[in-house]
């Protein structure tokens, strides 16, 4: 066997053999089987990969994070339509733009909050990047009425400038909220006619849904391509994230 070929068998089996127990075993023994080795060769073998790991530590966190990759893309794959997609007018920037940015956030959490400027820049300076918000209340229940309030934004086309508003006036409460909605220019009869609709409701539960199956634990959290994000990143991470996705992109096309 070739050194090159060794080390990337022994890499894949490296990791089983990290991972630990009978599952570990088993799945090095199916290696073992499909590379017509016995048990000599492999008993061998895993020796060799056990001091390989001991000798180069630093692969094992690297695989870790090329495992985490690999799921989050899997994760992301099975629903980026519901992820992409905007409820209503719910987004901002080009809406045919070749790189879609999704940011799931709480206007009651100070990280988002810190997060409004980043985004801000992004499209002032990226006229082919399209965000789309989602709202993910979870830190209070006037944070919830907040994200009502967002929804019928959404359905007047008055989102971003809500987004926006509603940042500014500070925490999420009655006072605030309707001060952002008119700050927005919304029509607040019809938006508090839309807020008790089922669609509203239906659309804040499909966001935790989603927020759950692709394991955020708090907000914002970010969504570009098949790369997820928590907390506030920043403006040179977003952007780089952008970047690689669009560089992505050419190279599928």
């Amino acid at each position: 066997m070739s050194t090159g070929i060794a080390v990337a068998v022994a890499a894949g089996i490296g990791i089983f053999m990290w991972q630990g127990g009978s599952t570990a075993a088993t799945e090095t023994d199916k290696a073992a089987r499909a590379a017509g080795i016995n048990a000599e060769q492999q008993e061998a073998f895993e020796e060799i990969v056990r001091q390989y790991i001991l000798d180069n530590p630093e692969i094992i966190p690297e695989a870790i994070d090329r495992l985490r990759a690999k799921q989050a893309a899997e994760r992301i794959d099975g629903i980026r339509d519901q992820i992409e997609k905007p409820f209503e007018q719910g987004f901002a920037g080009n809406p045919n733009g070749d790189v879609v940015l999704v940011e799931f956030s709480d206007f009651a959490c100070g990280y988002c909050r810190q997060s409004v400027g980043d985004v801000a820049r992004l499209l002032s300076e990226d006229p082919n990047l399209k965000v789309v918000f989602r709202e993910l209340p979870i830190l209070s229940d006037a944070s919830g009425k907040a994200a009502q309030m967002a929804l019928a934004a959404a359905n007047q086309d008055r989102y971003y400038s809500f987004h926006k508003a509603m940042f500014d006036a500070g925490r999420p409460s009655d006072q605030t909220i309707e001060a952002a909605a008119k700050s927005a220019g919304m029509d607040l009869e019809a938006a508090k006619a839309f807020i008790s609709t089922p669609a509203a409701q239906a659309e804040l539960e499909s966001n935790i849904r989603i927020a759950q199956q692709l394991e955020f634990t708090g907000t914002p959290s970010w969504v570009i391509g098949n790369q997820i994000f928590s907390g506030a990143v920043g403006y040179d991470q977003l952007k780089a994230a952008i970047e690689a996705e669009r560089a992505n992109g050419k190279t599928d096309s």
